[in-house]
This record gives C-alpha cells, sequence and structure tokens, in this order.
C-alpha cells in the first residue's frame, strides 16, 4: 500500500480512533525500549508477579475498547520499522488499559515452535478477552504471569485497608 493511501486512510478514521492509533504507535515504541532494557529492572512496572485478574467483569462499553485498543495495536505494529512482535504489543497494550483504568493480566509462555526449538511468547488479557498475543497462545507454557488491577479496584482495596 503506498504512503498517500495509507494517509488518506488514517484520515478516513474518526478523531478519537485517530488519536488511538497515534497512542498506540507511541506505546510499541516504549515497549520496544523496554524489551531492551534488562528485565529484572523492569519487571516491576508490568504489575504483581503471579498475580491474575478476574476474568469476568466486562460491561459492553470495556469490551469496545478492549476491540479498539486491540485494532490499533495490531493496525501500528505493522507500520513500525522497529520489531513489533508479542511482548512488545502486550506491554504497549497493557500501557493503553492502564491509562484507562482497566485490569488486565500478563502472560509470559515457553514451549517449541514448528520447528522443534525452543519459543517465547506473551499475551495480555483483559476479562475474558485476549487483547494481544491470541494466535497460537495455546501451545506455550506459562512461565510467568504478572496482573494489574483496575483504578475501581484498587480504589476498593484501599478503602478496605481504612476498615481494619
Amino acid at each position: 500500500m503506498s504512503l498517500l493511501r495509507k494517509a488518506r486512510r488514517f484520515i478516513s478514521y474518526p478523531w478519537p480512533m485517530r488519536f488511538m492509533f497515534i497512542e498506540a504507535y507511541l506505546f510499541l515504541a516504549w515497549g520496544r525500549i523496554f524489551k531492551l532494557l534488562p528485565f529484572h529492572k523492569v519487571r516491576h512496572t508490568l504489575g504483581e508477579y503471579m498475580k491474575e485478574t478476574p476474568i469476568s467483569g466486562c460491561t459492553e462499553q470495556e469490551q469496545r475498547l478492549l476491540r479498539q485498543i486491540s485494532r490499533a495495536i495490531h493496525t501500528m505494529s505493522r507500520v513500525t520499522w522497529w520489531e513489533s512482535q508479542c511482548l512488545v504489543k502486550a506491554v504497549a497494550a497493557m500501557k493503553m488499559l492502564e491509562r484507562r483504568g482497566l485490569a488486565c493480566t500478563l502472560y509470559l509462555g515457553s514451549g517449541r515452535d514448528d520447528h522443534g526449538k525452543m519459543a517465547a511468547h506473551a499475551w495480555l488479557r483483559s476479562g475474558s478477552y485476549i487483547v494481544t498475543g491470541k494466535e497460537g497462545h495455546e501451545r506455550y507454557a506459562v512461565v510467568g504471569i504478572f496482573g494489574k488491577d483496575s483504578a475501581r479496584n484498587r480504589a476498593a482495596a484501599a478503602v478496605k485497608r481504612q476498615r481494619i
């Protein structure tokens, strides 16, 4: 697709979606920088280790937002000039969900690829919806889970701590 056609297509989207595409592009850049850093120094930004967020509890509006974020991440990952594979996409989507106060869980998996070599995969789930990395995630054994609560859950936990 030519650059002019891509520009026309981008302009055809409504303003909120255009902003989401730009946000996705910027967070994909952050995800790529994240991947270059030593994991032990940045793992605390992923959320609580071995904590899974609830699978239920998404409203219809949140489901629509999750689909839009997923679409923005996948669309913009195809036009980045850097590598934007599963971990980069998952980190970018996690940051976008964090900005909107939605809970999510990042899964890190390990397994074998089609040629029998070791492979790793990352995917992000919010509610029951897999935002990124859905393709082939069931072939990987989960070796790490990082959960981030929603703003609602953090507020409820703070109130509960105050009562005690």
